[in-house]
């Protein structure tokens, strides 16, 4: 039987740094040998797997690009092939990832003071505390500016009222960063510590994505944070936006990754899958689907180095991050459909890994922006005028 050829089509290793392909192949190993043989059963149960935390803490990835503070300020194209690796094995570790090392390590290391700095980010670094990013709120998703959290000052704490709703690791997180609208209206970072009084985070359920790891929906009734523990950077919401920009382009690497899992593994179901007498490799309709899947993966595979490459000389834009978002999304979305189809009936099965995928990419498509607002984004930046209403500061 043929073996199964590399998705590296157009060698883009050739542009890559030793170190950003040992880190890679670090993470590919660990994914390969510790996640891929139990990630099935903690998705079926809806289950977040504890018992990886240690090992994933060992590979010394948690912070990205972060520098110093125990992090390993890793280059942008390096912590977009260490997304890519995570989501390529698993959807929800790769947002476990997300979440903890880009939203709310990055809102840190961005936006607080450097005792804040000195507080935090050790310790998540050695994953020794998880970190959270309370945003999103049951009326408001992608218009998230309009944030209804409050934010009051009673003399050395501020008194946080509201609701939060789909925030990766809210029931597990040691700190959770919730953005709130103080008195005179500005948006503000507040770290909330795990078992503060006044805070309630739930699991949610019925997901029918990204089912190992868990979102929380939050309750803040009267919950009293140190003036101390509100990130000293943060004076409106276009500091919000900022870390959202810098975090947006590993969602395109994440989608890269679930996209290169599911070329993977149904090039190499179609090798050894038998009909009719012979491989369905060798139908035509088969391999205009395989092209087709290697064509587009190419294409972000480009993409996403381009852009990546572009962050780390500092010229990344918010509308090139949100460009690759939105192309590599709806791409991983139709290759992992078709790889689906690919693998017939067996195609809805855990156990070909397929199923997973093919579940998990509905969510990457939709968060961190859906497939809409990133093309208002995009829209506003080519034609200088905005589509989008209601902003606020």
């Amino acid at each position: 039987m043929t073996e199964p050829s590399s998705p590296d089509f157009y060698a883009l290793e050739d542009l890559l740094t030793p170190e950003e392909v040992a880190v890679r192949d670090r993470v590919r190993k660990w994914c390969d040998t510790e996640v891929l043989p139990r990630i099935n059963d903690y998705w079926e149960r809806a289950e977040f797997p504890f018992e990886l935390v240690p090992g994933f803490a060992e590979l010394g990835i948690a912070g990205g690009t972060v520098q110093g503070y125990g992090s390993p300020g890793m280059s942008a194209v390096a912590a977009g092939l260490v997304a890519a690796e995570l989501a390529r094995a698993d959807g929800s570790i790769g947002t476990f990832n997300g979440v903890h090392s880009f939203l709310a390590m990055q809102s840190i290391a961005m936006l607080g003071s450097e005792e804040q700095k000195q507080r935090y980010l050790p310790a998540m670094a050695r994953m020794e505390k998880i970190g959270a990013f309370g945003l999103t709120e049951p009326r408001h998703g992608s218009d998230a500016v309009a944030l209804e959290t409050r934010a009051r000052r009673d003399g050395d704490v501020f008194v946080l009222d509201g609701q939060k709703k789909w925030i990766g690791n809210g029931t597990i997180a040691d700190h959770v960063i919730i953005w709130a609208r103080d008195e005179e209206g500005a948006v503000g970072g507040y770290v909330v510590d795990k078992g503060t009084p006044g805070f309630t985070a739930t699991v949610m359920t019925g997901k029918t994505a990204l089912r190992a790891v868990w979102q929380a929906e939050i309750t803040l009734e009267g919950a009293r944070v140190p003036v101390e523990d509100k990130l000293a950077n943060c004076r409106s919401f276009k500091d919000v936006s900022t870390v959202l920009d810098r975090t947006r382009y590993t969602v395109a690497w994440r989608a890269l990754g679930v996209a290169t899992a599911a070329y993977e593994l149904a090039l190499a179901h179609c090798l050894q899958r038998e009909q009719f007498g012979q491989p369905i490799a060798g139908y035509q309709l088969v391999q205009e689907k395989l092209a087709t899947m290697l064509a587009e993966i190419t294409t972000m595979q480009l993409m996403c180095w381009r852009l990546s490459s572009l962050a780390d000389a500092g010229r990344m834009t918010a509308a090139m991050a949100s460009l690759a978002k939105r192309h590599c999304c709806a791409t991983a979305r139709r290759i992992v459909a078709d790889a689906r189809d690919l693998f017939g009936g067996d195609g809805i099965l855990l156990e070909h890994h397929i199923a997973r995928h093919h579940a998990d990419i509905e969510a990457i498509y939709t968060f961190e922006g859906t497939d809409h607002v990133q093309a208002l984004i995009i829209g506003r930046e080519i034609t200088g005028h905005s589509a989008i209403s209601g902003r606020r500061r």
